[in-house]
């Protein structure tokens, strides 16, 4: 009988990796919640930190790493838009 055990351990090792990089990336999301003053930088950085998180949960969970690369602009394209959106909001829901 064929040992089994060992067909599964590239995936376990990819997903401690981006356990790994998702549990750091929260970790200096929380650094940065208790140490910086309220601002349009801390948001900002909490946006970025937001789009990393969400980038290695699509890529390795949905598993859109692989896909074609039309797949891959279909859903980054429209990504960029709504941060801008965001960013927009806040700047102009913060104009007096």
């Amino acid at each position: 009988m064929a040992n089994t055990a060992s067909h599964g351990a590239p995936q376990v090792k990819t997903l401690i990796k981006v356990f790994w990089i998702l549990l750091g990336v929260t970790a200096l999301e929380f650094l940065i919640a208790f140490t910086m003053e309220p601002g349009t930088l801390k948001i900002a950085i909490f946006i970025g930190l937001t789009i990393v998180k969400a980038f290695y949960i699509v890529a390795e969970f949905m598993h859109l790493k692989g896909e074609v690369k039309a797949l891959v602009w279909s859903i980054l394209l429209p990504l960029i838009f709504v941060v801008w959106l965001i960013i927009a909001l806040i700047v102009e829901g913060g104009a007096h």
